[in-house]
């Protein structure tokens, strides 16, 4: 059985790998040329939660995934007055006692892809699809240049703005756009990182953003800021430098207690602009032999800090679904069944901690009384265990026999 993978980031690889774990080889399309270098250092960083690793280790991926990545055990809320608002786990550790890693998303994509590679799985860059069909017998992707590639199935793993869903279902909802822009960035060999508390993340509800700060082993601090704004048009991304966005996010965070403007001057920013967007309901997740996957299925705001882990678990649970199967239909049925109520819960968690980064007419010294409230008793460690507690496995054995 042959599938093909739309998608090259993190969800596309790493379903090409449990695609294969039981017995269904795999071809990805990823649309953008392959980069290394320079390129391979812009973007931002994420924390993988221990069920996302879990996903990771189904596939046979978390050992390497532990050598680009730092250990996460805390996540502590400030105010923008410097009090500290609540503290909350990263996550249960899995059974060995490995706790979230933080690390640069390029890196799990291309450590996904490069592995994907060594184990004979191709990778196509620059392969761009622009149409998928299906029928009783195959499902075909028509790239770009005209050629067509067909297969046992087709899965979408093409992110929140997917092509792939339009396939699914012409009427399927686009990306909601959540009120925020991202920035990310680093300050290397900074005395700050000292100053903060080690394998933590620390986030700052300022008055004007939100800021996050972790600091690394190598005595680097990585960081984000999300703005509360309209969308960031191409033309003001364009025409925007990296010195002017600092400056202008230096200035946002200045009233607020805490380091975060200072490591904003002194840092490198590495992802401006970038306007982040969920997608709270999918009501088609399959059609024929086409199915979807990660954001191009249920992208949550970056807030729930779940987006990847959702997309690894959905690799592990469709390979699995397709193993217990007598077809591809009644595979991808299996999937929906298994994960759309869990799914759908997670996005509308993220969407909750997207809007309290948004003050708006509450003003902050409300919103700090009321967060502490919510740390207290509503978001706590026995709250979140559904989530980050959740495991996924997958044991190889013969895929479905027939279609």
């Amino acid at each position: 059985m042959k599938a093909l993978v739309v998608g090259g980031g993190i969800a596309g690889p790493a379903t090409a790998l449990a695609l294969q774990q039981v017995g269904i080889d795999a071809l990805v399309l990823e649309s953008h040329l392959e980069s290394r270098g320079a390129g391979d250092q812009v973007g931002s960083y994420f924390t993988v939660a221990p069920n996302g690793l879990s996903a990771l280790e189904a596939i046979g991926t978390l050992e390497l995934a532990r050598g680009i990545g730092s250990s996460t055990r805390t996540n502590l809320m400030f105010g923008a007055t410097g009090k500290l608002l609540g503290r909350v786990t990263a996550g249960t550790p899995l059974a060995d006692g490995t706790p979230a890693l933080t690390m640069k998303r390029s890196h799990l994509g291309r450590l996904l892809g490069d592995e994907a590679r060594s184990r004979g799985i191709e990778v196509r860059q620059g392969a761009r699809v622009v149409s998928v069909a299906t029928d009783a017998g195959a499902a075909v992707a028509t790239l770009a240049d005209g050629s067509e590639l067909s297969a046992d199935l087709v899965v979408g793993a093409d992110g929140v703005h997917s092509t792939v869903r339009r396939a699914v279902d012409p009427g399927a909802p686009g990306a909601r756009y959540v009120g925020l822009t991202n920035f990310g960035g680093i300050t290397r060999g900074t005395a700050l990182a000292s100053e903060l508390a080690p394998e933590s993340w620390h986030f700052v509800f300022g008055r004007r953003s939100f800021f996050g700060a972790h600091p690394t082993p190598a005595g680097d601090v990585v960081w984000f800021v999300n703005v509360p704004r309209p969308e960031i048009a191409p033309a003001e991304r364009a025409g925007t430098t990296p010195e002017e966005w600092r400056d202008r996010l230096a200035r946002l965070a200045e009233d607020d207690a805490g380091p975060a403007r200072a490591l904003i001057e002194a840092g490198e920013l590495e992802l401006a602009g970038d306007n982040t967007y969920d997608l709270p309901h999918v009501p088609t997740w399959h059609r024929g032999r086409i199915a979807l996957v990660g954001d191009a299925l249920h992208a949550p705001s970056p807030s729930s800090g779940q987006g990847a882990s959702m997309a690894l678990e959905d690799a592990v649970e469709l390979a699995a679904s397709l193993r217990d199967a007598g077809s591809v239909p009644e595979g991808f049925a299996r999937f929906e069944a298994r994960r759309r109520a869990r799914v759908e819960k997670i996005v509308k968690v993220g969407a909750r901690s997207s809007s309290a980064k948004i003050s708006g007419r509450v003003g902050r010294v409300p919103l700090e009384a009321m967060m502490r409230v919510v740390f207290r008793y509503a978001v706590t460690d026995r709250s979140q265990e559904w989530m980050t507690g959740h495991r996924v496995t997958l044991q190889a054995a013969p895929s479905l026999g027939r279609g």
